[in-house]
């Protein structure tokens, strides 16, 4: 029997998604004619032909699981799917590990019975949090002798022991199996550490979070695999509930995802998946694109040949694979690949910029039809395009940019404004923070005839200053604000500057008298309270301003929300929340923000009609990843050794959880193998992404003052200097 389920194999944009997107429209179309085609095709079923199944299926409605990489790619796939259907069919886009946690929340009754835990509604945490948790339920075993020998400070060194049970959980492999496979991974020990003493904490972890009903993904990801996909009651629910599968670029997908889709597909419902083997972005971050190919043998393949419209990919990926591979090769490349050549990487950055301010003043080409894409985006090449092309009116716009909560001036002051109404925060404010408050909560907007809107302070940077010096009473537990009359010469302040401390002053007057009231419930309604007085009330914040009070409250919300938790089921936490129990809350609250582990990426929220034209800036990894193409492309730092490095983007020990060489040694041959796969793979997924020029951007020196000879380098030598 030929299977229904459909297999695309495409390499960057051709097509892949359209054909899943039409696949579902002739799904669609034929569940309103044939509805069991998608119910119980297991030729084996002996059960069947004597109901009149036909007449129950059509009380049925056909229900397709539809899935997609990433959360970007997934927002696009329901978009399209909306579209097509006119919003009448009722949809659910979810990621792999969406999709896994939705099923272990709403099955929770059943992993209760299951895992003999305790009846409670269960918590998400996230990772900043499970890693603080972490680092406070271990802080007795990693000791400074711990720490001496892995030579790595301690929150990284819990990041990557808790790296290693997600790769475990993605792969299939249970946490107790965990030290097994680093033994004979690892057979230098890398970690300089015993994987049994390891595995003890992660048992350790996981047990002190089903007690407390705390999800971290990890522990997400096992309890679906082990406790929910193998549970006869939920296999029925998942059968019925179920009867076609739709995957996006699986290549991107963990190996536990390919269980999922096969007892599926074992249970009778039509599968489409679509697979890049130019794509496989996240290899190195749990994804496990040779293990979910083997699914490919149960479908009917299909392989999109055609050529990514309006591309360069079809012409210049052998070229330049071959430049790569065999540098010795006498290949020119045409003359739409153009080198921009320089001794300084601050010379590069800035003819790269003026490259681009020539091509948008002169109509060639628009802002948000050009990427600038770097192997690794340092802050200073970061500022230096953004600062030289915004001064021409040129926007620019830095992909899934992660900057610290804390790096955002508005946090910083509702910080400090915190400190100051709640009593024991004393040592973590001081004068320089003081001042700063007052300058961003005393800004207004104010627009010129051309529209154009500039924020100002009512009190200056000078007179802010003043005012701290004169006016700031330091104290461990009740720092204070005095008025401003304290100050001898308080009539330099002026009278504006004046009225909005005083309305600074009362406001904290009035919270601190709430707070002793007991009025003000928790720190969360003090965060509101203040963006709406100050943030908001004379002037509307920018994007990046709104997204970072977005992702501090979100924050803030998932803190307290953790805190109150562990304050019901935790003996080591007070059951009551007394001000100095209250205080220590806050204290680490601020700290973890200090620390710089929360970044300003809360849910997204896409504006509504026609955006700002702005110039892309990004990463590899952040490019790839959001499956954007441009006309113009920038590729910097060509000559970097990073292109064919995985860098941030590959985890610790992800190589031993691969499912076709699980737990055997990575050697330094297949390192280089790895490094040239990984290499071609972004030649040719980025080449597919730019259709009209590409820049080879190049410095001899590094921002480190070192040469440049990374593997692309042969690319810039093969061009025709125009």
């Amino acid at each position: 029997m030929i299977s229904d389920s459909l297999w695309i194999f495409g390499t960057s944009r051709s097509g892949k998604t359209t054909r899943l997107v039409n696949q579902f429209s002739a799904w669609l179309q034929i569940d309103s004619q044939v509805p069991d085609l998608f119910y119980n095709k297991n030729i084996n079923n002996s059960q069947t032909q004597t109901i009149d199944k036909t007449s129950n299926l059509h009380q049925k409605e056909l229900s397709i699981l539809l899935l997609a990489a990433n959360d970007d790619n997934r927002r696009e796939l329901a978009d399209r799917v909306t579209t097509l259907t006119l919003g009448k069919y009722p949809i659910r886009v979810k990621t792999a590990l969406g999709f896994f946690q939705d099923e272990v929340i709403l099955f929770w009754p059943l992993l209760i019975d299951s895992l003999s835990i305790k009846a409670q509604f269960p918590v998400r945490l996230r990772p900043e949090t499970e890693q603080e948790l972490a680092t406070k339920c271990w802080s007795s075993q990693l000791d400074s002798e711990v720490l001496r020998r892995v030579a790595m400070n301690e929150n990284r060194l819990v990041r990557r022991i808790l790296d290693l049970w997600q790769l475990a959980a993605y792969s299939g492999v249970p946490c107790e199996d965990i030290p097994q496979i680093l033994h004979s991974g690892l057979e230098d020990n890398s970690i300089n550490l015993e994987p049994e003493f390891l595995g003890s904490l992660l048992l350790n972890w996981r047990n002190w979070c089903l007690e407390r009903g705390l999800l971290s993904y990890g522990l997400i990801t096992e309890l679906y695999h082990y406790k929910l996909l193998t549970n006869s009651s939920y296999q029925q629910h998942l059968k019925q509930r179920y009867q076609g599968i739709i995957a996006d670029d699986v290549d991107d997908y963990p190996a536990i995802a390919a269980n999922l889709f096969e007892f599926l597909l074992d249970a009778g419902a039509v599968g489409a998946f679509s697979y890049n083997s130019h794509g496989k972005v996240r290899w190195g971050l749990g994804a496990d694109p040779q293990y979910l190919a083997r699914l490919s043998e149960r479908c009917q393949v299909e392989t999109l040949t055609n050529p990514p419209l309006n591309s360069l990919g079809y012409s210049l990926t052998s070229q330049m694979v071959e430049l790569v591979t065999q540098p010795m090769t006498m290949l020119r490349l045409p003359s739409f690949v153009q080198p921009i050549q320089t001794t300084s990487r601050a010379q590069l950055l800035r003819q790269t910029a003026e490259m681009i301010i020539d091509g948008v003043k002169s109509g060639e080409i628009a802002a948000d039809e050009v990427a600038i894409i770097a192997p690794g985006l340092d802050a200073i090449a970061r500022y230096t395009l953004v600062e030289i092309l915004t001064k021409q009116n040129i926007e620019v716009a830095s992909l899934n940019e992660q900057r610290p909560l804390i790096s955002s001036s508005v946090v910083r002051a509702l910080l400090t404004l915190m400190a100051l109404v709640y009593p024991g925060l004393g040592r973590l404010v001081d004068r320089d923070a003081v001042a700063e408050m007052l300058v961003v909560l005393s800004q207004y907007q104010t627009q010129d005839g051309e529209e154009k809107e500039f924020h100002h302070s009512k009190i200056d940077p000078v007179r802010a200053g003043l005012i701290a010096d004169a006016c700031f009473v330091p104290h461990p537990d009740t720092p204070n604000l005095l008025p401003v009359k304290t100050f001898e010469r308080w009539d330099r302040i002026g009278y504006i500057a004046t009225q909005a401390y005083e309305d600074i002053l009362q406001w904290i007057g009035k919270q601190r008298e709430e707070y002793h009231q007991r009025l003000l419930l928790t720190p969360i309604f003090l965060l509101y309270k203040a963006i709406q007085d100050f943030v908001c009330n004379n002037k509307n914040p920018s994007y990046q301003e709104l997204a970072a009070l977005r992702e501090l409250l979100e924050t803030a919300q998932h803190y307290w929300e953790i805190d109150t938790r562990l304050k019901q089921t935790d003996p080591l936490f007070l059951s009551l929340h007394t001000p100095e129990t209250l205080s220590i809350t806050i204290i680490e609250f601020i700290q973890l923000l200090r620390r710089g582990t929360i970044t300003a990426n809360p849910y997204p929220i896409r504006p509504i009609g026609s955006s700002k034209k702005s110039v892309t800036l990004a990463t590899i990894f952040q490019y790839r990843a959001s499956r954007k193409n441009h006309r113009w492309h920038f590729w910097l730092d060509i000559g970097s050794p990073l292109w064919a490095k995985g860098g941030a983007a590959t985890l610790f020990g992800a190589n031993l959880f691969l499912r076709d060489r699980l737990g055997q040694p990575w050697t330094a041959a297949d390192e280089q193998l790895a490094e040239e796969e990984r290499l071609q793979r972004i030649v040719a997924d980025l080449l597919a992404r730019v259709s009209d020029k590409l820049y080879l951007c190049h410095s001899d020196l590094a921002v480190n003052g070192q040469e440049q000879i990374g593997p692309l380098l042969p690319l810039v030598h093969a061009c025709e200097v125009v």
